[in-house]
């Protein structure tokens, strides 16, 4: 009878018999028959093998959701959407969707930005009073912290002000810290510091006079002393200090003109009378002929002024006892008194010369023959009295068109 395959092959057509030999296909592009099944490599070079890629995306605080093409698989091929959505407290930058494009990029560039500012707290300082003799106070507070609400890191602290610990003037000062994040949000908070010093409002100068105050003049605990020019005397306190009540103490000082009294019974309380208030030249001669003393006289009326600078009151003895007259200015002194003075002062009687005395009655130098106002004057202003007297009358402005 034959084999079967005898048989098969003459009752089947060619065309037939030809299929049958061919071997089991393993699949063609397009026939949706794949041995790789989920395989995404093979997958990708069947179905994606000319489509152009975008990289993945990342987004740091955000969170990713993408679909891709009708009918695709891949989220990151041609035509793939992706939304953008930021985590709480953190801003979105840019378009909330992004898609891949034939360039093999995304559509937008996006960030997830935090906008919530950091926290700070400042101190609260309450009003600081100066101390007597004080300008200023020293102020200290604890420097405050801020806390970011995102992930706690700070990146600058600024200061704007005076910092913790130093001294305050007088006034109201703002002061300012201002903190910023790493995604420069920045959070502020501000503060005053208020500074005050008492004060008693300021005093006058007295006519005729001076006046030299500590400190600022006129705050807590500042004392202003008084002294008055060459031919007059102090009346009143010579010191006042302000109190804490904002009161001055003592008693207004006026400068009045110095009334010097020649009918005391001794040298002694005359000179008394001059005691921290003027200097004293005393000239001394046996006769008002003497030449010495007709020119010195000549050349002490010349320099006036400068003689009431120095506050130098010029006393004249003439004559011999019991026609001796003292002269101060324009009054006229006993005899009596007059021979005391020389005799206190041990000056001679029959000679000329001249006897300087410093406010503090101690005989400074002596003279038997003529002494310039210049060579005078500079003496004078060697004491350390002299010295201050300079330094006020310089403040004040007085001086001699000399």
């Amino acid at each position: 009878m034959g084999s079967p395959a005898l048989w098969l092959a003459l009752l089947l057509p060619p065309v037939l018999l030809l299929l049958l030999r061919v071997p089991p296909s393993r699949g063609f592009p397009g026939s949706g028959d794949s041995p790789l099944e989920d395989d995404e490599v093979g997958y990708s070079h069947t179905r994606y093998k000319d489509t152009p890629w975008c990289s993945p995306i990342k987004v740091k605080y955000g969170d990713v959701y993408c679909r891709a093409p009708q009918g695709g698989y891949y989220k990151t091929a041609l035509g793939t959407r992706c939304d953008i959505r930021c985590r709480k407290g953190y801003e979105l930058h840019g378009s909330s969707q992004l898609i891949c494009q034939s360039n093999k990029r995304w559509s937008d560039k996006v960030i997830c930005k935090h906008m919530e500012p950091p926290r700070i707290k400042c101190p609260s300082v309450k009003e600081r009073i100066a101390e007597p003799n004080k300008l200023t106070v020293r102020v200290s507070w604890d420097t405050p912290e801020g806390r970011d609400t995102a992930d706690g890191i700070l990146t600058d602290v600024i200061l704007k002000g005076l910092p913790p610990g130093s001294n305050f003037p007088e006034g109201d000062h703002k002061i300012q810290y201002t903190v910023y994040d790493r995604a420069e949000n920045k959070g502020t908070c501000k503060f005053r510091v208020k500074v005050r010093v008492k004060r008693c409002g300021k005093l006058n100068v007295p006519e005729n006079g001076y006046m030299k105050c500590s400190s600022d003049g006129d705050n807590y605990g500042a004392t202003c002393e008084f002294s008055c020019i060459g031919g007059y005397e102090l009346q009143g306190s010579p010191a006042r200090v302000c109190q804490s009540n904002l009161a001055w103490s003592g008693t207004e000082p006026t400068c009045a003109a110095m009334n010097v009294n020649v009918g005391v019974r001794t040298a002694a309380a005359l000179l008394d009378q001059f005691y921290e208030k003027r200097r004293l030249l005393i000239v001394s001669t046996p006769t008002a002929r003497n030449l010495l003393y007709r020119l010195q006289l000549g050349m002490l009326q010349q320099a006036q002024c400068s003689l009431d600078l120095r506050h130098i009151t010029v006393v004249e003895l003439v004559g011999v006892f019991p026609t001796l007259i003292g002269r101060i200015g324009a009054k006229i002194m006993p005899p009596a008194l007059a021979l005391q003075l020389r005799l206190l002062l041990r000056i001679p009687l029959y000679s000329f010369s001249m006897v300087l005395v410093d406010k503090h009655g101690m005989d400074k130098e002596r003279y038997v023959s003529l002494v310039t106002p210049v060579a005078l004057f500079n003496l004078i202003d060697t004491f350390p009295l002299r010295k201050e007297e300079m330094v006020l009358q310089a403040e004040m402005g007085q001086a001699c068109n000399t």
